[in-house]
């Protein structure tokens, strides 16, 4: 971290305490209701917005280039009776976002551009008694809402938009962010110190409720905030190159196994509609066939199966480890195997960054057009990952592989137990 850089933060942390404190004395006499919900987030829906074609790139500070969780954080209020249309309502605040800005909390000097308006490429920066403050650039003007986005040397990396719209006769006023610590320092502070996170949400609903007063109108009810959290696996890469597995065989150093489990056979031909090989596929798809007592998968929902990141809670003695996975490869063809037709469907998953392994694994499950046979199949190549705390590369030496060859085995009895036909397969 350059110098300069350092000593703008250390300064800056002076400047904290007197913003909690200003923070615990405007709770005790605050009566704006609020409605606060947070939950776990996707990537799908909670990753920040590409940004527009053309735009300066050049000293950003995006979210990749930041550290731990990314916060998808939305603040709005309804306001009523205002004497200005939305549009208006945001060109007054774009015109001058410090109008705005308590005071006590932030400041925002423009430091490129002209005065009285707001323009893509324009940069701000951003004074906040905590460590939020930092150079920012705007990246979108439309009517009715801009953004901005980080520069390098912000103690966040993310984006952040302003938007007003008409609804059902009134405007609703959002600030919605998109952001993580632009390092480890400023991750420590706001996902550890819980401080640091309330200074900030005290920051911009008071930044809402004077856009409330400078509209002219009256708040509608209460100030919303929703905040979803998504975790750290949705910029992490493979822990390897995943072009060392071409070409793998016994003996250069990774491990290889192949498991085959028969399930159920069903008539020759197609699969059946309620049949084995559709009732492992659903399975498969929902990662049922693992057993929750050596290993759990958290994941959205919601999120396709191609490119779905998976954390993998992984149980051993009453202890957890939290490793991160990403699927990929989602096959779904007719191919030929020693001369005989076998329908395919099947997917993989790569490890990530802080997993104990690195490798890839593959899970699929055939059945044999030709005589009906249905079988689940593992292929797995693997080996050791660099582990730097002494004592769990000491556990996993002993009994990593052991609990690989475990799992897999009782995945596939898993998959024999629950791969009953729902329907006909006759």
């Amino acid at each position: 971290m350059p110098v300069q850089t350092r000593s703008r933060r250390l300064a800056t942390a002076t400047r904290w305490p007197l913003g909690v404190l200003l923070t615990a004395w405007r709770y005790l006499w605050r009566t704006t209701p609020l409605y606060r919900s947070e939950e776990e987030g996707s990537v799908q829906r909670d990753a920040p917005p590409a940004l527009p074609d053309g735009v300066d790139r050049t000293r950003l500070q995006a979210p990749g280039d930041g550290a731990g969780p990314l916060y998808h954080r939305r603040y709005e209020v309804t306001i009523r009776a205002g004497r200005v249309s939305p549009a208006e309502l945001l060109d007054l605040v774009a015109a001058d976002p410090d109008r705005v800005a308590p005071s006590e909390f932030a400041t925002f000097k423009k430091t490129r551009g002209q005065d009285g308006a707001m323009a893509v490429g324009d940069e701000y920066l951003v004074r906040m008694p905590g460590p939020w403050d930092g150079p920012v650039r705007v990246v979108e003007r439309t009517e009715g809402r801009f953004r901005l986005a980080t520069l390098e040397g912000h103690l966040e990396a993310g984006q952040i938009a302003f938007s007003a719209e008409p609804r059902d006769g009134r405007v609703v006023f959002s600030i919605e962010s998109w952001a993580r610590g632009g390092d480890r320092l400023s991750n420590l502070l706001y996902d550890r110190l819980r401080f640091s996170k309330e200074v900030q949400f005290h920051m911009w609903t008071s930044f809402l409720e004077r856009v409330v007063k400078l509209s002219g109108g009256v708040r509608d009810g209460g100030l919303r905030i929703d905040t979803r959290r998504l975790s750290t696996l949705y910029d992490a890469a493979p822990n390897f190159e995943p072009s060392a597995l071409a070409g793998v065989v016994a003996g250069s150093g990774w491990n290889i196994d192949d498991y085959r489990q028969p399930l159920p056979p069903e008539a020759p031909g197609s699969p059946q509609p309620g049949g084995t090989w559709e009732r492992a596929r659903e399975l498969m798809e929902a990662y049922e066939f693992a057993d929750p007592r050596i290993v759990r998968a958290i994941y959205a929902p919601d999120s396709p199966l191609e490119g779905r990141d998976m954390l993998l809670e992984v149980r051993f003695w009453g202890l957890r480890f939290h490793f991160g996975v990403r699927a990929s490869g989602v096959v779904d063809e007719v191919q030929e195997h020693e001369g005989r037709p076998v329908r395919v469907w099947g997917w993989s998953y790569r490890t990530l960054q802080g997993h104990l392994e690195m490798g890839q694994m593959d899970y699929a499950v055939w059945k044999w057009l030709d005589d009906g046979a249905v079988e689940f199949r593992i292929h797995v190549v693997s080996r050791p990952a660099r582990i730097p705390n002494r004592l769990i590369r000491l556990g996993f030496r002993l009994f990593g592989r052991g609990q690989q060859i475990r799992f897999a085995r009782r995945a596939c009895q898993r998959m024999a137990e629950a791969a009953i036909p729902r329907g006909p397969s006759s």
